[in-house]
């Protein structure tokens, strides 16, 4: 029912596709001319020995060329002129060899020839050499990757997220950026992981540049001060190196958003003195999520289905864990934060500890037993929960396993902490398993999108079970398993200018709009979840919601309902066929005539 046409120049020059009126006017950073200023000092620097040797070379052997006296053919004296000389040692030098000029050469001069040729290639070789040393040398190819780089991203005209480390999590959120259409530049200290950006199968190219996230001038160069920066990612294994960047960009462009990973309280605290960043801890994150898991498995499972990275279909509901002890398998930062959570929810708490950690918690059960004896210290058999919560993925597979002989009844939790142990706890069965950098790209993927979609995360879980079980019955019924995008449609006069007259009418019921442009009587792949008007939020409105204009919905569906619903904004006979239930030409030329037809009807006696 749809134009196409009109669509493709709506998405190009609409209101959420506007080209800024300055791209043109984007001029390199002066970080561009100096790298490639500091790129040709460097060449001329390591040069200079071998140029000057070749250059004296030529020199001595076109004068020597020159003072040799030759002979003409009637046994005259005859001098080489400069231009003859320097010609003659040209040719020779280059190992091109064309004849004797101006005349026969005498032996004397054929002998200072052979000297000048051996003397030349002793000159080019020791040139090449140096040529060939300067190119593999570290230091140039850094500067010439450097400039590269600045050069890749000055001419980037598109919005861009700066990603400061790439290791597990950076890894993660760029694949993740890259599927959701979003550009980003990479920072990381390690030269093998923006190498591996070449090998990865991203949609466009990427930008990499090794050096240290911390360097402010690193980030600058990667586009700090760019005006197509659309924030920063500080996601380092390095809390210290996540403070320097927050505060590089809090400090240069304190315009733009930034999200920091932090492992310490005390890190995140000084990192809000700057700027006030976004800051994710996994071990907090996680803890609620626990906490949600264990009593509202509904509620979990809709928050992890919303913030789910690209490709990942609806988790699985679990089932609520009964109240009881928990045991705590290492008193770590994660061990700690999962204590205090679980206590603070009113539940007893065995920890057990390697006694790698410095806590003076005199509850801790130190031991470095085997597993089966740990599980018997613990009185796993009368517990209802474990947390494996070592930084050692093989001990907390251990320990699952003797958890699992001890009490085969037991709800267990474990933390992954590399992705490359995939396989190993998937054999494993475990009940929940928490990947820091999976944990840290979901909260981070959240807080890229809508604020209002943080508002809903946040209302979950103050819900009850049976309002999030029909939320995602909702969803499930018109959008599938897949996996879900989350967008946000304006009801504005910029943006929907030709649906102001229906919603002003005072009856624009929000499942009229939600109808589907192939076939009204369904539904489109979308679900809206809330509603904002002015300071009010609608939590999950019904198909009789009235719309007004200037709301806002935040909608999670499939991609292809996002597309149906401009579609229905832009097109006229979408529009006028989706809402009103009426079929009218979808051309120009069709509407013409179709209004002249029914002008000339009415003007009939």
């Amino acid at each position: 029912m749809g134009n196409p046409l009109l669509t493709f120049w709506y998405r190009l020059f609409g209101p959420g596709a506007r080209r800024a009126a300055d791209d043109e006017r984007l001029r390199r950073d002066d970080a561009s001319a100096e790298q490639a200023t500091a790129t040709v000092f460097l060449v001329l620097r390591r040069m200079r020995p071998p140029l000057i040797v070749l250059v004296l070379i030529f020199a001595v052997t076109v004068l020597g060329l020159m003072l040799i006296p030759g002979r003409d053919a009637s046994g005259q004296a005859v001098r080489v002129g400069l231009l003859d000389a320097f010609y003659v040692m040209s040719y020779t030098a280059t190992t091109i060899g064309f004849g004797e000029i101006p005349a026969p050469y005498t032996e004397a001069q054929r002998l200072w020839l052979t000297f000048s040729i051996f003397l030349t290639v002793v000159g080019w070789a020791y040139a090449i050499g140096t040529l060939l040393a300067l190119l593999q040398d570290r230091e140039f190819r850094r500067a010439v990757a450097l400039q590269r780089f600045v050069r890749q991203v000055t001419r980037l005209r598109e919005p861009f997220w700066l990603m400061a480390g790439q290791g597990q999590t950076g890894k993660l959120l760029g694949e993740s950026l890259d599927a959701l259409g979003r550009r980003f530049v990479v920072v990381d200290g390690s030269e093998a992981r923006i190498a591996e950006l070449d090998t990865q199968s991203y949609r466009s190219d990427v930008p990499g540049l090794a050096g240290d996230p911390g360097n402010p001038g690193n980030l600058v160069a990667a586009g700090l001060t760019h005006p197509r920066c659309a924030g920063v990612l500080a996601l380092a294994e390095d809390d210290r190196t996540n403070l320097a960047v927050t505060t590089a960009a809090a400090l240069l462009r304190p315009d733009l958003p930034v999200v920091a990973r932090t492992l310490s309280r005390t890190m995140a605290q000084r990192m809000a003195a700057f700027g006030g960043p976004t800051v994710v801890n996994p071990f907090d994150v996680f803890g609620e999520r626990l906490r949600l898991a264990l009593q509202a498995p509904a509620g979990y499972q809709l928050i992890q289905w919303l913030t789910a990275l690209p490709g990942d279909t609806m988790p699985a509901r679990g089932a609520p864990v009964q109240r009881g002890r928990w045991v705590v398998c290492g008193y770590g930062r994660f061990g700690q934060e999962l204590t205090a959570d679980l206590r603070q929810s009113g539940l007893e708490v065995t920890v057990v500890d390697r006694g790698t950690t410095t806590s003076d918690d005199p509850t801790v059960i130190r031991t470095d037993e085997p597993e089966d004896v740990v599980m018997a210290r613990a009185d796993v058999a009368r517990a209802v929960g474990l947390i494996a919560a070592n930084n050692d993925d093989i001990a907390n597979l251990t320990l699952v396993a003797a958890a699992r002989r001890a009490n085969p009844a037991l709800f267990l939790v474990a933390r992954q902490n590399s992705r490359a142990n995939d396989p190993l706890f998937e054999q494993q069965d475990i009940d929940l398993v928490m990947v820091p950098a999976e944990v840290v790209a979901h909260e981070v993927l959240a807080h890229l999108g809508s604020p209002v979609l943080l508002y809903l995360l946040k209302e979950i879980g103050a819900r009850d079970e049976d309002w999030a079980e029909e939320v995602v019955a909702r969803l499930a019924e018109r959008c599938g398993t897949d996996a879900l995008t989350t967008w946000k449609l304006a009801l504005g006069e910029a943006e929907a200018a030709p649906l102001l007259s229906w919603l002003r009418m005072g009856q624009a019921r929000i499942g009229d709009l939600l109808r589907s442009p192939d076939d009204r009587d369904r539904p489109v792949a979308a679900v809206p979840l809330v509603v904002v008007r002015g300071q009010e939020r609608t939590i999950a409105p019904d198909d009789d919601f009235v719309l007004a204009p200037g709301d806002e919905i935040l909608l999670a569906g499939q991609p292809g309902a996002r597309l149906d619903l401009e579609n229905t904004v832009v097109d006229e006979a979408t529009r006028e066929y989706v809402i009103h239930g009426r079929e009218v030409p979808s051309g120009w030329l069709w509407r013409t005539l179709a209004r002249e037809r029914t002008t000339a009807g009415a003007r009939r006696p």
